[in-house]
């Protein structure tokens, strides 16, 4: 039998995995072009006839940012250590934004593909996964206008402001890890459409966006931690405006943040096999 022959007779077979299957991470580079078509699609859906484009991608942290400025900074008097307060909140908006929306965005993804898982076979992985890397374009966006208020402040970043682009693979962590959970979650409860708007709204004030870590009081710092946006955000606003953080909180919060990801893994592998029955 010629090579060309044995190749031609060569069957791939499909099996469902069973409770502990390998994760097969691999497939995700083997789809990378979905993946990025994915994506793409995402963000242009987003912007497509919208009135003010991707001017969105600054408005919404813009306008944050105002409210904590009066609330946080002129009524509440937040300490920043010497950054000015909309360069402080800023920094911390840009990530928090991309890990709202990328969580919200998530854990839809599989609901809002469902002619896709329904019909074709493709690791399932790849559209949480889209819906998280669709919103690279609103961070870079973001990040450069946060430094077009550091301009206005005159505040000059640290050197440190070059980890940027590791700050943007940081969030993109910490909000796969909790939409790969929310997002297979969805699909056999659809109750979970509901509740993360008012989780993530809730989200917020438990996160330090609006305030220092150091100022939560040292009793309640581990609740803190168990947030995996914490370190996303705090590692952001050390990179980019020189503020320290407790680090033993950031330590915590990227360990729940790796627990939340390879449990959440290991759970949409289990289940995955059942989306096109249910969707």
């Amino acid at each position: 039998m010629t090579m060309d022959a044995a190749q031609a007779k060569r069957v791939n077979v499909l099996e469902p995995p069973n409770r502990w299957s390998a994760l097969k991470l691999g497939e995700l580079w083997h789809y990378r072009e979905l993946l990025y078509i994915l994506a793409w699609r995402d963000v242009m859906v987003r912007y497509k006839q919208a009135l003010l484009g991707v001017a969105w991608a600054v408005l919404q942290p813009l306008v944050m940012m105002g409210i904590f400025t009066l609330l946080f900074s002129r009524i509440a008097n937040v300490p920043t250590e010497g950054v000015p307060y909309p360069v402080f909140a800023f920094a911390a908006l840009v990530p928090w934004t991309m890990f709202s929306s990328s969580v919200a965005a998530s854990s839809a993804s599989l609901v809002g593909n469902q002619n896709l898982v329904s019909k074709i076979y493709f690791p399932r992985l790849v559209i949480p996964a889209a819906a998280v890397f669709a919103w690279i374009p609103d961070f870079v966006i973001g990040s450069a206008f946060l430094f077009v208020i550091m301009a206005i402040f005159r505040f000059v970043p640290p050197f440190t402001a070059v980890l940027l682009p590791i700050v943007m693979v940081s969030t993109m962590i910490a909000a796969f890890s909790v939409g790969v959970w929310l997002s297979a979650l969805n699909v056999a409860y659809r109750d979970v459409q509901y509740v993360v708007p008012f989780l993530i709204q809730a989200w917020l004030f438990i996160t330090p966006v609006a305030y220092p870590t150091s100022s939560v009081p040292e009793r309640y710092r581990w609740i803190t931690g168990l947030n995996p946006a914490t370190w996303a955000i705090d590692f952001g606003r050390w990179a980019l405006t020189g503020a320290s953080s407790p680090w033993p909180v950031v330590g915590l919060s990227i360990a729940t943040t790796i627990v939340l990801l390879v449990s959440g893994l290991y759970y949409f592998r289990r289940v995955e096999h059942f989306f096109a029955d249910v969707i």
